[in-house]
């Protein structure tokens, strides 16, 4: 899921060498983390929040059925 998510965030801004990517894991949850530039925070956010929503979306259906999933953006 961390490799989905990177490849996702790179492809989708300017500057794919600043795009970090980290994943905290408990019994139940796994929270991702991504860090972008401050210049494309909008291209990963999308207009009205839709892009950061799908990626949640994609998260979610891959993720194991015993694990709940939150996508997080850093600034």
């Amino acid at each position: 899921m961390k490799e989905l998510v990177e490849l996702i965030a790179k492809s989708l801004v300017d500057h794919a060498e600043d795009v970090q990517v980290r994943r905290e894991e408990t019994d139940d949850t796994i929270l991702l983390e991504i860090s972008v530039n401050k210049e494309d925070l909008g291209k990963i956010i999308g207009r009205k929040g839709r892009v950061i929503k799908a990626i949640r979306t994609l998260v979610w259906a891959s993720a194991p059925a015993d694990k709940r999933v939150m996508v997080e953006l850093m600034e």
